[in-house]
């Protein structure tokens, strides 16, 4: 039972059936989003599953919703959310309210940065319908195989998720909500995970990710609050540089 639950821990699995694929040489994680990998090649013709650059999986034409197109190459050179989300979600439709806003303000301060709207919505008009609300671009509707590589190629497992990407299509945060949530006015964009943080009701869910260290204090002594963030900062940092030396999410 205890090697389950550090497997469990270890691979992130929030939910079943999951089918992780691993590179048994190295121990590192090929796929997470088996599942969607064996229903899109049941013949194995991708073997063996590697992921691929941002800029591969996306390429093709995206759709603004005033009906106008755009090739994904456009995305060059800004940062990018790459956002998972469906109409049908109440969580979805709260937070891309939110995100319209954090958008527009992110783009008034003159920052490069662009969202990538990947739907879950059941059907056509559905997403139409969504994405009239939304000033950003999307990976169009029809296009099923181009959405289930994006969703393979980030391991989504529930939505809304929000995956931010620096200029090169490297990930930056994969908790692109919470961060949105957390900073309504955008001054920390485009984000870059903090070792230590303030637990919030937003970013809770990520005590169901791996193991957390809660240290709790008296939150009216501003000072014991401020003493307690330095005596843990310092230990945060070097387990974070230990997973980044070995390529692996802390």
């Amino acid at each position: 039972c205890l090697l389950q639950l550090k497997l469990w821990n270890k691979y992130r699995v929030s939910n079943i059936p999951s089918l992780i694929f691993i590179d048994a040489s190295t121990g590192k994680v090929v796929c997470r989003n088996g599942l969607l990998v064996i229903r899109d090649d049941p013949e194995g013709l991708e073997f063996p599953w590697g992921p691929k650059p941002f800029s591969e999986v996306v390429a093709g034409p995206l759709l603004r919703n005033n009906g106008q197109t755009l090739d994904s190459n456009a995305l060059e050179g800004s940062h990018v959310g790459v956002y998972f989300s469906a109409h049908w979600c109440p969580p979805c439709r709260s937070l891309t309210r939110v995100l319209v806003e954090s958008y527009r303000k992110i783009k008034e301060a003159g920052q490069k940065f662009e969202i990538l709207f990947v739907s879950a919505d059941r059907s056509e008009d559905s997403f139409k319908q969504y994405f009239s609300e939304m000033p950003w671009v999307a990976v169009p509707y029809a296009d099923e195989a181009r959405r289930s590589r994006l969703n393979r190629l980030y391991g989504i497992q529930g939505i809304p998720t929000l995956i931010v990407l620096d200029s090169k299509g490297d990930v930056i945060t994969r908790q692109g909500r919470v961060e949105v949530l957390n900073d309504i006015e955008c001054r920390e964009f485009p984000w870059h995970p903090k070792p230590v943080l303030e637990l919030t009701d937003s970013n809770a869910v990520q005590l169901n990710e791996g193991p957390c260290l809660v240290l709790f204090v008296d939150s009216e002594d501003d000072g014991e609050s401020e003493a307690a963030k330095q005596l843990i900062q310092p230990i945060a940092e070097k387990i974070i540089a230990k997973y980044k030396a070995k390529e692996e999410e802390a």
